[in-house]
Parts: C-alpha cells; structure tokens; sequence
C-alpha cells in the first residue's frame, strides 16, 4: 500500500493548490473584481451565491487536503520506518504547520459559510474574510523548501507566500471567470457583466503575474546557481516547465485581452461570447497542470543542494539527439537475472538488459505514436499534391488513426513492467499497491487503451451533442499532468533524472494534445481545424521523443 500513498502524495500537493487558489482566488476576486456592493453593475443573488460557494467549499477541501497530507506522510514514514512515527513526527514543522493551517483554513470557510453568503453585498463582510484569511496565508510559510533552509530564511518564506499569493490571486479568478461564463451561457446573470468582469479581471490578471515574476525571480537564483542547475536537476527541469506552462498560459491571457480591446472598439461581441470562453477553458487546463507542475516542484531539492547530482547541460541534451530506434528487446530470462544486481542496495550492478528492455519499450511506444500521428494530420488534408493523386480516395481511412492508441495499450500492458504479472514473478496486486512508480505504468496503461476506443467512437459519432469526444482531452490532460508528477528524482543519481526530462517535455506536449483538441471541439473555422492539427502534431512530438529515447547506462 506504499506504491499508493506514495502516487497520492505526488498528486494531493496539487489538489491543495487549487483549493487554496479557488478560496484566496475567490477572495480576491470579489474584493477587486466582481465588487458587489457596487450596485449599478446590476448583479443577482446567484451570482454571489454561486461565487462565495466556490470560496468555502475550496476552504473546506484545502483543510481536507492538508489533514490528508499529514495522514499520507504518516502512512509513507510507517511503512518506511516499520515503526509508528509518533512521538517525534508531532514536534516537526510540517505537523504543526500543518495542524495550524488547517484550523485557520476551517475558521476563514466557515467565516465565508456562515457571513459572508448570508450578506454578500456588504462591502465590511468581503474585506472581513480578506483579512480573517491573512493568518491562513502566512501560515503557509512554514510548508515551503525555505522554512528549512538556514540562510535568508525569512525572506525566501516571505517571497514564497507572495508567489502562491499572486498564483491564487491568478488561477482562482480564472476559475471564477468560467463560473461567470457558465452563468451567462445559461442566461442566469444580465448579459453586460460579462464582457465588464472581462475588463476588470484582464487589469487584476496582469498585476498578479506581475507580482509572481517578481517574487519568484529571486526564489529562483537563490533556490539555482549556476546553469548547470538550471538544465541538469529536477528542480531546476520543473521550474522551465513552470516557465512553458506560464508562456502558454499568457498566450491564451493575450488571445483574451485581444478580443476584450476589440470588443471596446467595434462593439461586436462575437469574439467575446465565441471564442474567448474557450479560451479561458483552455487557459484552466494549462494552470491546473501548472499547479501539480508546482507541487511536484516543491517535492524537488534545490538544485543549490545537490551540486554532485547535477547533469551536464551536453548528456541533457544528448537525451533528445536523434538515433536509430532499437527495434530488438533482450529475452525475459536475461532481464529477470540481472534484477538482482540492479536493486541491491550496495555495490550496484547496472543491468544492460533491463536497459534495452526499457529502451525497447519506448521506441517500439514512440513508432506507435509517429505513425498514428502521422495518418492523424493527414486527416486534416482534403486533397493530396498532384503527384500523390491518386492516393486521395484512401484519406478517408485516415479517421481511424486512435485504433494506434488500442495497439499500444495492448503493448503496455505486457511491456511496461516485466518483473511483474502477467511476465514477471510479482503479483499484479503486490506491485501495483507496494510500487508508486509500478501504479502509475498501471494507469497509464490502462489510459492509453481506453483513450483509443473513446476518441475512435467519437470520430465516428455523427451526433452533434454528443459529449464523447471531450472525453479525449481531458483524459490526455490526465495523462500529461501524470507525466509531470511521474518524478524518478529525489536525491537520487543523474540517470534518474535524465529519465525524468523526457517525461516532463512529453508531459508538456500531452498538454498541448488535450488544449489543442478542447479547442477544436469547441471553436469556429479557422481555429477550429488550426488546434485540431495543433493537437496532433504535438502528439508527433511525443513519438519523436519516445522513438529517439535512450536510458542512461549509470
């Protein structure tokens, strides 16, 4: 039950975040934003409902996901230690900080339960909450890497709840916006709110990530030194990850303002009520993985305290340098013998075998991928050039390209992890619930197939309403954001995280999979077909990277 609590904890960081962004976010924005004591905006009772429940149910989630945080820590030390780890866990800072937040956490939603929603138009009751949910936010401060650092420690935790502050302030407003959305899509809040929180949130937005350049900067330089830090550790691999994410995230923010200035122009709110809700949804799906991006970060040593472990900038690159896909595996016989070896705990034998047999698996994985891939952006083409003519009657059969996904599900499922069931001696009980790592392949595994059968009936569905195909990206987004807690580094050795950076740049293109798609099923011609192939050519990349992949042989 390790492998469980392990996997859980990779993924309960990141369900924190949200729930403090919805509450912080939500807190925020009805201070700055929404402003409903301002009565000629002409907001309903709904909305405000709606609104505040958002902010004390994220209140009374986070105080579940800490309690629940602590539960998994005790869990992963008993079955580490082999021993209850009280009394001398209850004297640490991450179970009392712990306890404190959450205490804190259930008073500001109950405070919000309780007040705010039975007076939301008062003006004393939004600021009251902002300021009852201070002690909350600066608790914080004690869960972050700088709480256990001996140099600038104050201001390291200073800037650290200054981030998440802004984050909070940014993901909770977006969160908040799709609430809005969903009311005016349905025509329960006056029309003109939209396009005015629009123009409000656009100004608020561009201040938080102002504010969360700034701290972070300096978290940053102080947490990396050198660019070796940067390119060749966890820590230093999931900030550029932030960074990507972020750029994205700005992308869509850009998109949005664009059509908001235009609107204040002509008038024409075709592009505010067409396009821009989409917008804001792919943009939710980017700081949603940007989130778990952050609590997988968080889980990481600073590149400053592991200069020993740091990959050169040359061998990182030299993970993604094109080569000749092994298409040959070594026999299961010669991988079970060299398992011994390979996870003793001294004098460590590197199994050559296990090696290939991974390789193997990720190349044979990534021709999978390049192929479907390939047919699926031909899919997208009405006519081939002239000299390839006559090849135009079979593009049609290129719409079953997901049936590559079913095939390589398949593959996994007896490929993926040959010490255990249905090839190796370990039960398919015992290593998914003693094995983090093992659990996740299970997952995955499991996600690949289903994806194709899913996205395959979906392409061949011919009912306009059907909800089939948003099946699609989301479960790809599931995937990506996967990926990029699917960590192999703690302080372990460089092979370890050389592993990762493969699965972090897939875990970006996975994102780029799922957005591009949501948005083909939901935008207008041209951008509709744009994302479309958008999506699959990320899926490409992800090919190129699996069939070029090598496992470091230390």
């Amino acid at each position: 039950m390790a492998g469980i609590a392990d996997f859980l904890d990779s993924l309960i960081g990141g369900f924190d975040l949200i729930c403090y962004s919805l509450t912080i976010g939500g807190l925020f924005w009805g201070l700055f934003v929404l402003r409903p004591w301002n009565n000629q905006d002409g907001y309903n009772a709904l909305l405000l409902q709606k609104t505040i429940s958002l902010i004390y149910r994220g209140g009374f989630l986070l105080a579940f996901a800490q309690i629940f945080k602590i539960i998994l820590k005790i869990w992963l030390m008993t079955a580490v230690l082999e021993r209850w780890p009280f009394p001398e866990f209850s004297d640490t800072t991450q179970f009392i900080g712990g306890i404190v937040r959450t205490i804190l956490t259930l008073f500001l939603a109950g405070y919000c339960y309780l007040y705010l929603s039975k007076n939301p138009f008062s003006k004393e009751r939004w600021t009251t909450a902002v300021v009852v949910s201070i002690p909350m936010i600066i608790s914080g401060a004690w869960l972050v890497h700088a709480a256990g650092r001996f140099d600038n420690q104050f201001i390291l935790m200073s800037l650290t709840v200054i981030h998440q502050l802004a984050a909070a302030a940014w993901v909770g407003g977006i969160f908040q916006l799709v609430n809005l959305w969903l009311l005016r899509q349905g025509e329960r809040i006056p029309a003109k709110l939209w396009p005015l929180m629009l123009g409000r949130f656009s100004k608020f937005a561009m201040t938080s990530v102002a504010m969360i350049l700034i701290s972070g900067l300096p978290i940053a330089l102080q947490y990396i030194d050198t660019w070796n830090g940067l390119i060749g550790t966890g820590y230093g691999n999931l900030l550029m990850v932030k960074i990507i994410l972020l750029a994205i995230a700005l992308g869509f923010a850009w998109l949005n303002k664009t059509a908001v200035l235009e609107y204040g122009v002509s008038g024409n709110p075709y592009a505010l009520n067409n396009r821009v809700p989409y917008y804001i949804e792919a943009e939710t799906f980017v700081l949603v993985t940007l989130l778990f991006t952050a609590a997988s970060l968080a889980s990481q040593p600073p590149a400053f305290d592991i200069p020993t472990l740091t990959a050169p900038w040359q061998e990182v690159l030299n993970t993604f340098a094109p080569q000749t896909p092994q298409t040959s595996s070594p026999s299961h016989t010669a991988l079970i013998a060299g398992e011994a070896g390979r996870v003793a705990i001294i004098d460590q034998v590197p199994s050559i075998a296990a090696t290939e047999w991974s390789n193997y698996n990720h190349n044979i994985a990534g021709i999978f991928l390049t192929v479907m891939s390939f047919f699926a952006m031909l899919s997208y083409i009405k006519h081939l050039p002239s000299f390839l003519s006559s090849f135009d009657k079979y593009l049609p059969l290129t719409r079953y390209w997901p049936l590559g996904f079913v095939l390589l599900g398949i593959f996994l499922f007896f490929r993926s992890d040959a010490e255990t069931w249905p090839l190796g001696p370990i039960g398919f009980w015992e290593s998914t619930f003693n094995n983090g790592e093992v659990l996740q392949h299970r997952i995955a595994t499991l996600l690949v197939f289903v994806l194709g059968i899913i996205e395959l009936s979906a392409r061949m569905t011919k009912n306009p309403d059907s909800k089939l195909p948003f099946v699609f990206p989301l479960l790809a987004a599931f995937g990506g954001l996967m990926l990029l807690t699917h960590s192999h580094v703690g302080f372990q050795a460089k092979s370890a995280f050389l592993i990762q950076v493969g699965h972090t740049t897939m875990g970006i293109f996975s994102l780029i999979l799922a957005t591009g798609r949501w948005l083909e099923l939901k935008l207008d011609k041209p951008g509709k077909d744009i994302a479309g192939f958008i999506s699959v050519a990320a899926l490409f990349q992800i090919g190129i990277i699996l069939m070029f992949y090598r496992e470091p042989l230390y």
